[in-house]
């Protein structure tokens, strides 16, 4: 076959994609008793296939057109003026810490051995950062049924040392950003939002409402598969703040102090006229190095799939929230012999997943519940690494100054031997979730 355009040939091969999606890809039967129930889900059509295949035939590979396109996308969903793509949340955690170390902060800038209060209850990777680069992680415990930093134990994690706030909202619920901002004002300190599992969220303050992510001075994002929208793997690091904007791209972008686009020469006028540390004059600017950076932009194919995703996002939201209440209505009379999640004050959740805990005095068993539920294919998620400062990775620093925990961390335990998720995502049908709150309940009364 011969076309007489590269547009007529495009349109031909996406237009098989298509065709290709819904004669393989379209989930065909119905949900029968029995059948596997993911805690989460790629949801998806045509569309993205065909965007895929579009940015496959540019053949472009590395940050392009379809990254400018969901960046400039993404911003505006959240209003946020600056967002830009990296290849995975955990990559816009280390950007999103790293930034704060940047020398031209001045007397904020998270020195080795400052301080960075958060919890020891979550993903391992909104940690990581702190302890790779030599700041020191203060963890405090949680709050249950919300799950979320115990703002009433801040003061008391706080020294002469501490420089930020680094904490995620978990499973969607947003933590209590009006307390953990005054914090963060009265002393000064940095707020990073990890926002990887709570895309959507909003929260209400002093009658403005805004999505989480955009309260604090970064936000973050993940786009791993199970999350609210996916590329895949992929992640977003997002600010209001302009320099920070810059510093963003530069750690992003091996460290360079140029800021011009992939693939594109002299964009910032000064590619071969400036002064540099210990540099010749005129050095050219493209290979000019403000810090110790990464490569960890992501790929047009991913964010070819992103555009796409981004467009169905509010849907996804909608859906998570209408299984997340048929879940908890269902459960209620529960209430007895597990710990229901509860929403935070002040916030309208979207939700990754809906967090059951046991209550101890009633003798139950978590690990019991989950196995019961995995036997009869119902798939189940602990609340991520429990208490974090328990496992291997530990051993090697435990019970020094490397880290620090203030108070007690008895919540953070409890959740550690109590609790387990299962999941809301988008394509759930009502008969699944049905049949979740039967098993649960078989299991919970035994």
């Amino acid at each position: 076959m011969k076309w007489g355009s590269e547009a007529e040939a495009r349109n031909y091969i996406k237009q098989l994609v298509s065709q290709y999606y819904y004669d393989f890809k379209v989930k065909k039967g119905v949900f029968k008793h029995g059948d596997r129930i993911s805690y989460a889900s790629r949801v998806y059509d045509e569309k993205e296939m065909m965007s895929l295949t579009d940015a496959m035939l540019d053949f472009w590979l590395t940050t392009g057109r379809f990254s400018k396109k969901f960046e400039e996308d993404f911003s505006l969903y959240l209003g946020v003026k600056y967002a830009h793509l990296v290849n995975s949340g955990s990559s816009a955690n280390l950007v999103a810490f790293m930034v704060l170390t940047s020398d031209e902060l001045g007397e904020r800038r998270i020195k080795r051995g400052d301080e960075v209060i958060t919890v020891s209850c979550g993903f391992p990777t909104t940690v990581s950062p702190i302890i790779i680069y030599g700041a020191v992680p203060v963890f405090v415990d949680i709050t249950i049924p919300q799950y979320n930093i115990d703002v009433s134990k801040l003061e008391n994690a706080l020294t002469d040392k501490t420089k930020a706030v680094m904490i995620a909202h978990t499973l969607g619920n947003p933590f209590n950003i009006k307390e953990v901002k005054n914090f963060c004002n009265s002393h000064n300190l940095w707020l990073i939002e990890d926002n990887c599992d709570a895309l959507g969220s909003l929260y209400t303050l002093n009658g403005i409402t805004k999505y989480t992510g955009t309260w604090g001075d970064i936000g973050t994002s993940s786009f791993y598969p199970p999350h609210h929208m996916t590329m895949g793997e992929g992640g977003c690091v997002y600010t209001d703040n302009p320099v920070l904007h810059r510093l963003i791209l530069s750690f992003r972008d091996w460290g360079r102090d140029c800021i011009c686009p992939s693939g594109t020469d002299n964009f910032c006028g000064k590619r071969f006229n400036g002064c540099y540390g210990e540099l010749p004059k005129n050095y050219d600017h493209k290979y000019v190095y403000s810090h110790f950076g990464f490569n960890l932009k992501a790929t047009d194919m991913q964010a070819a799939i992103g555009c796409e995703q981004l467009k169905k996002l509010p849907d996804f939201i909608k859906k998570r929230r209408r299984n997340w209440k048929r879940l908890y209505d269902a459960l209620k009379p529960l209430n007895d012999r597990i710990i229901l999640p509860e929403p935070e004050e002040n916030s309208n959740v979207s939700w990754f997943g809906f967090l059951i805990s046991v209550r101890d005095e009633k003798n139950l068993s978590r690990d019991k519940i989950t196995q019961y539920l995995e036997g009869k294919n119902i798939q189940t998620r602990l609340l991520f690494s429990g208490n974090l400062i328990k496992h291997p990775c530990f051993d090697s620093i435990r019970n020094t100054d490397l880290y620090r925990v203030s108070g007690t961390l008895e919540n953070t335990d409890y959740v550690m031997k109590n609790s387990f998720w299962i999941g809301v995502y988008p394509d759930m049908t009502d008969d699944m979730i049905d049949y979740m709150v039967q098993v649960v309940s078989e299991v919970v009364r035994s």
